[in-house]
């Protein structure tokens, strides 16, 4: 395959975007905000429900779920500074968006394949809470 034929990062990214989407979805959640900035940082997606509010940072990777990679699993590339401008990013939202939902932070893992040129996604995993209550 031409990697000139390849979709991009960012097409890729959101294919990921509307996967996690959809995960929500299907569990009775709805977006209530995409690719969110504040200053200098983003929330990939906002979900809510009648009870919770969701910042999800979706990681997508093109690789089979449980597929050996010497990067490790997509939500590895959720660092220290990652969490700290998504717990920030979700402060300043809630602050701009008062709410009694329960808010938490989810990482979803997305993972994708190719049948020709085209992108799939293969599976979606969701970590609840990833990073703790604090």
């Amino acid at each position: 395959m031409n990697t000139a034929e390849k979709p991009d990062k960012l097409t890729v990214g959101r294919l990921g975007e509307d996967a996690a989407a959809a995960y929500y979805e299907k569990q009775g959640y709805r977006v209530a905000g995409r690719n969110l900035r504040f200053s200098h940082r983003e929330l990939d997606l906002v979900m809510e429900n009648d009870v919770s509010l969701v910042f999800v940072e979706v990681k997508t990777r093109k690789q089979s779920y449980g597929e050996p990679s010497p990067f490790g699993r997509p939500a590895r590339a959720v660092g220290r500074d990652k969490k700290r401008n998504t717990v920030l990013a979700a402060e300043a939202y809630l602050r701009a968006h008062p709410t009694n939902k329960q808010p938490r932070i989810d990482v979803v893992e997305v993972y994708v394949s190719y049948q020709g040129n085209t992108p799939v996604v293969d599976e979606v995993v969701c970590i609840r809470n990833a990073f703790g209550a604090k």
